[in-house]
């Protein structure tokens, strides 16, 4: 169940013929072989008699269940929160119900390999319910102001405080691929007037609100890639130390960024090290946007099964 199969008859689970299920299956199966027990994992056009649609129907069936589940859980917690009880007792049990809500909902998102119903209604009832935790929302645009152009910022000189951190190194990653491939970096507490300054302690292109530096980036530059969402809640999980979004990944991605500080003195080696981890993230929360988004762009299939 964590890898997302279902059943298709006694013994034989199925999931989408992807390198990653097939590798999910493969690991399943050596544990089976070890404790003595027999499986073959194979592939297969059809294993039922209406073909590769029924078994697409009971993914989504099967998904749009856990989606309920947890809905009706964080609603119980938002009715919760309207009782009359101390606010100390509605914040204990909240914070530490949120995490929680949030991994479950990221891990049914992994294995939702056909779009099933309710994946938005679950995820809108959790931004309800960190909102009430909160009580803030992230800083929006300003109002009126378009998106800012790129192409207005290209070969520039970026600089920031020394000794760059999470925002800074999601930062530079951000604007070398996204708004200016041709950017070089520069450290200093003084920039000069060419310079475009980021996660300074004032200016555009800083903390606003509740949102991170590398929120508002991806904010006033009109960026909307899937995987800019991820990438901005672990780093505003990091940097602004609220546990607003409790992204599982964010423990991991904020030790390795520590170690950097430490292996490197050097701030421009560190923040090239830093743009590699930003940019290896960004690139695996993309793939789980590509390998969900193929499963469900085929019709027909091919299906990978265990037998056990």
């Amino acid at each position: 169940q964590q890898i997302g199969a279902v059943p298709a008859r006694s013994s034989v689970y199925v999931l989408p013929n992807t390198e990653q299920c097939r590798e999910d299956f493969e690991w399943i199966r050596s544990e089976i072989v070890a404790l003595g027990g027999d499986a073959t994992v194979f592939a297969a056009d059809a294993i039922s008699v209406g073909g590769s649609e029924d078994i697409e129907a009971v993914f989504r069936r099967t998904r749009e269940q856990d989606y309920r589940m947890l809905k009706g859980q964080i609603d119980r917690l938002l009715s919760a929160r309207n009782r009359p009880r101390s606010g100390a007792a509605k914040g204990r049990l909240t914070s530490r119900s949120l995490r929680l809500l949030r991994d479950r909902l990221t891990a049914i998102e992994r294995v939702d390999f056909f779009g099933a119903p309710g994946r938005a209604e679950a995820g809108a009832a959790l931004a309800s319910l960190e909102l009430a935790v909160s009580g803030r929302r992230s800083a929006p645009r300003r109002a009126g102001a378009p998106p800012l152009s790129a192409g207005s910022f290209t070969g520039r000189r970026w600089v920031t405080r020394p000794r760059p951190g999470v925002d800074r190194m999601a930062c530079a990653w951000l604007i070398r691929a996204l708004i200016d491939p041709d950017a070089t970096f520069g450290f200093t507490e003084q920039p000069a007037e060419a310079d475009v300054p980021f996660d300074m302690y004032a200016g555009e292109f800083s903390h606003h609100g509740d949102s991170c530096t590398f929120e508002v980036l991806v904010d006033r530059f009109g960026l909307d890639r899937p995987a800019l969402l991820k990438v901005g809640q672990v780093v505003h999980d990091l940097d602004m130390k609220d546990g607003k979004y409790g992204i599982v990944e964010a423990v991991a991605v904020g030790r390795i960024v520590e170690g950097l500080r430490t292996l490197h003195a050097d701030d421009p080696t560190l923040l090239e090290h830093g743009i590699a981890v930003f940019d290896a993230l960004a690139r695996s929360f993309e793939s789980d946007e590509q390998t969900s988004r193929s499963a469900r762009a085929k019709r027909s299939p091919r299906r990978a099964g265990r037998h056990s």
